[in-house]
């Protein structure tokens, strides 16, 4: 189905959520429709989505869309089930889900349980729930958006789950910075810088290209956890094992949609403040994995927020030389170190995923702890 269809029957006038792979046509036509505005804000995570939903049904008394994968759901527990309930305050709100891990449907490992549990999480959330398929005609979607608005005049969610490849757009966005580093080339040279410390990355393509810099240097995977799934929480992951392990410097690969997500983290860090802690954050100001869609990096000050929240050391690099030298500061340092590179948009096409299970990675990255 086409997308502006979908959201023509629909019928909302506002839209916030976090960019989905499967929802890339939604989030295109969002982009090309209203860029971000007053009718369109990309929220830090799929709580603050519905929040700010909440919001704008008190302002106007309309219901708004959230749109989001169905990993997110975990993020709007709280707000939907304190704040949307219609045993709290009762306001309505669509949801639009991207549906990960569809059972019967081949995906990475770390969304199979969230695919399995998706229609259970929203049933026990109150939230009635459509499954928008490839085949699912017009009239089937006019019928059900009718009987949907009937429980949004009475204060219920309601939720689309939408398959992978039921929804289309003509356009397909195509997104870009002005920067020229890769992040490919700043994970390189951050194993270089590393040496035998250990190294944990983020949720999406930095884990992935981390894999395969190993592969090719035909190197082990022992001294890296790769954070493939829990968006927002390579850093707090490092956090545990760097107090832990105080001997041992860990590295942080972060992303700038992974960083505001749960950008709480950082002053917790900046608190406890270990020494051994590097933190990397790779901005490209964009959601990229999941198709590009601009971040709210592009208007941050990074290294201030760092600064701020107690880091001891912090630091901007836009080209390998200053990186270098960056990565050479720290790897000498025993401050808690913050470091924020300005990088292209984009991967290699033939980018590869890990060959090893979440499971095996665990393994051997615990049995390389305990040396």
């Amino acid at each position: 189905m086409d997308v502006k269809e979908f959201l023509n029957i629909i019928g909302s006038e506002f839209y916030t959520g976090v960019p989905d792979s499967l929802l890339r046509p939604v989030c295109d036509y969002l982009i090309d429709t209203y860029g971000t505005s007053g009718k369109h804000i990309i929220a830090a995570n799929e709580g603050n989505a519905v929040a700010i939903a909440a919001g704008y049904y008190m302002a106007t008394g309309k219901a708004a869309v959230v749109y989001m994968q169905n990993s997110g759901i975990g993020n709007t527990i709280n707000p939907v089930a304190s704040l949307l309930s219609s045993d709290v305050y009762a306001i309505p709100c669509i949801f639009i889900v991207g549906w990960r891990g569809e059972p019967g449907i081949k995906d990475e490992p770390q969304h199979l349980y969230q695919g399995k549990v998706t229609d259970r999480l929203l049933e026990d959330m109150d939230i009635a729930s459509y499954h928008l398929k490839k085949d699912t005609s017009y009239d089937e979607l006019c019928m059900q958006m009718s009987a949907f608005r009937t429980l949004l005049e009475k204060g219920k969610s309601v939720a689309f789950i939408v398959s992978k490849g039921a929804l289309s757009y003509e356009n397909k966005t195509e997104y870009h910075n002005n920067s020229t580093i890769t992040r490919e080339s700043v994970i390189k040279l951050v194993t270089e810088a590393s040496d035998e410390d250990v190294i944990v990355s983020t949720t999406g393509k930095a884990s992935r290209e981390l894999f395969e810099i190993r592969e090719h240097n035909g190197q082990g995977h022992q001294k890296d956890f790769l954070t493939v799934g829990s968006m927002g929480h390579s850093s707090s992951i490092s956090l545990g094992i760097a107090v832990n392990r105080p001997e041992r410097k860990v590295w942080c690969i972060d992303g700038d949609g992974a960083v505001i997500m749960h950008m709480g983290s950082m002053a917790v860090i900046g608190n406890v403040c270990p020494q051994n802690f590097v933190h990397i954050v790779i901005n490209n100001s964009a959601h990229e994995s999941v198709g590009g869609m601009p971040t709210a990096a592009s208007t941050m000050n990074l290294c201030q927020i760092a600064m701020g929240c107690g880091y001891k050391e912090a630091y901007t690099a836009e080209t390998e030389k200053e990186l270098r030298n960056c990565l050479m500061e720290a790897a000498k340092s025993n401050q808690l170190t913050f470091i924020e590179v300005k990088t292209a948009i984009g991967s290699r096409k033939d980018l590869g995923r890990p060959t090893t299970t979440p499971k095996e990675n665990l393994k051997e990255f615990m049995e390389n702890m305990k040396k």
